[in-house]
């Protein structure tokens, strides 16, 4: 073990050098995400403005410690010994660092898809639960509300015969249930309360007027308007949508709802 250590030894040169691409291949990462929106893929939009001021403030000490190192070569004096607690020699943890922030500059992070809806109990009682009533926003008229406020309107009042033939408008992406048989399928998003990490999916089954659902493959983003209707699917009365029109739209730049 010592001996691998020590064939891993960096000079104190090259330690501080690595600590600096770390420190600002971070800060880099983070401004990266915010100028492309990918931030909102990871987090929820109240983080943003704290990981942008982190970001800044990381290239900010990147800049500081070139600086500081330039003065200490200028003056010709001798880099300070590194205090090492970790059981990696030094620098390597550093240059772990580094490598997952290049990683993460070279590959893009995905929004949620199906899979994920499925393994996360899509249309699941304990899932809905999760939707805050206290968040919610009344809107003028049923086809303005996303799936997210008809979620908080069903928690406020859970009669779904009290929606029986409004109209409804949503947007969200496709899953396939097996449990529902083929002329159904599932208009989905996904909610974010913090970061992906705390994601869960909200969702309504949608029933065609014709047709089965393999017209519509899942993951693909839609735009469903029809009427409310309620059903007994699976043993639970619950609202379902009867399509009237589906037409596809891209995928939204911020794909979760909050």
């Amino acid at each position: 073990m010592t001996s691998i250590r020590n064939r891993l030894q960096f000079s104190p040169h090259w330690i501080a050098l690595i600590d600096i691409a770390a420190i600002a291949a971070w800060g880099v990462l983070l401004l990266d995400y915010w100028i492309n929106q990918k931030l909102t893929l990871l987090i929820h939009p109240n983080y943003t403005p704290l990981s942008v001021t982190t970001g800044f403030l990381l290239i900010a000490i990147a800049v500081y410690r070139i600086w500081t190192l330039l003065q200490i070569r200028k003056s010709k004096q001798p880099l300070p010994a590194v205090e090492h607690l970790s059981i990696l020699p030094p620098g390597i943890g550093s240059l772990l660092l580094l490598v997952v922030a290049i990683l993460g500059l070279l590959i893009t992070p995905k929004a949620f898809a199906s899979q994920t809806a499925l393994q996360r109990g899509v249309g699941d009682i304990v899932t809905l639960t999760q939707v805050k009533p206290q968040s919610f926003r009344v809107t003028a008229k049923p086809e303005q509300r996303t799936i997210i406020d008809w979620m908080r309107t069903l928690q406020v009042s859970p009669e779904p015969d009290l929606y029986n033939g409004q109209k409804v408008r949503v947007q969200g992406f496709v899953v396939h249930p097996k449990e529902l048989s083929p002329e159904y399928f599932r208009i989905t998003r996904f909610i974010v309360t913090c970061c992906a990490a705390d994601a869960y999916p909200v969702s309504f089954p949608v029933k065609l007027s014709q047709g089965d659902r393999t017209s519509y493959s899942p993951d693909i983003w839609l735009e469903v308007e029809g009427t409310m209707l309620t059903e007994t699917l699976d043993n639970k009365r619950q609202l379902v949508i009867q399509s009237r029109q589906i037409k596809p739209i891209p995928q939204p730049t911020n794909p979760y709802d909050y």
